[in-house]
């Protein structure tokens, strides 16, 4: 399972990239306005400056909600370096849109899923990743890790090629069921990330160790 960073702030990126685990970023409009970037060519400037320092896919997602201003967008994200997959949400225009862009070899992270319906047109249009939100489908009362395995036996009975990449992380935990699920990637914080290496009993062995070693 591959691990991306749900973030915008550079610093966090950074911070996970030194793990020599990850292995790409997501944002969205919500964590762009979080690190106070605003205006086309500010936006346009930070998703550089992130794929600058991760060598992996770096999502970017469009602001437009119709067929001809998402192609148009996501053509200039694209532009922005080969690294970057353009995020389109679960939407008609954006099934149309995902669909334009994997005839015109553009990559695409569908975003904002919550159904397997969902999941299935967005492997039928030719999306490259889809963003199934876990964390609110587990707030709406529902079981987000359902959805994953659900999405996972239907893409492998069906043989879409297309990714589960699984969002709205909430805490380790969820990671690590997200990997059971048999997610193909997992957005996450990196309090979430970092949280995989914390366990009480470490803590404890390491502090005897370091304090027998005192001894030698």
């Amino acid at each position: 399972m591959k691990f991306f960073i749900d973030t915008g702030n550079l610093a966090q990126i950074k911070e996970a990239n030194e793990l020599g685990i990850l292995d790409g970023v997501t944002t969205n409009p919500s964590l762009m306005a979080k690190e106070g970037i605003k205006g086309e060519a500010a936006i346009a400037q930070h998703y550089k400056a992130i794929c600058e320092l991760v060598d992996g896919d770096i999502s970017a997602e469009v602001l437009s909600t119709e067929f001809e201003s998402m192609v148009e967008e996501g053509k200039k994200l694209a532009a922005i370096h080969p690294n970057i997959v353009v995020k389109v949400p679960m939407i008609k225009d954006g099934i149309k849109a995902i669909k334009w862009f994997s005839d015109n070899g553009i990559r695409t992270n569908c975003t904002l899923v919550f159904s397997a319906g969902q999941a299935i047109l967005a492997a039928k249009a030719g999306a490259t990743y889809v963003s199934p939100f876990i964390g609110r489908i587990d707030d709406s009362g529902w079981d987000g890790i359902e959805l994953i395995k659900q999405m996972r036996q239907i893409y492998d009975i069906q043989g879409f090629k297309t990714e589960i990449l699984a969002a709205s992380i909430r805490n380790a935990l969820h990671i690590i069921k997200c990997a059971e699920a048999g997610a193909d990637v997992c957005t996450c914080p990196l309090d979430s990330i970092l949280g995989l290496l914390k366990h009480p009993l470490t803590d404890i062995g390491l502090a005897k160790f370091l304090e027998d070693a005192k001894k030698m």
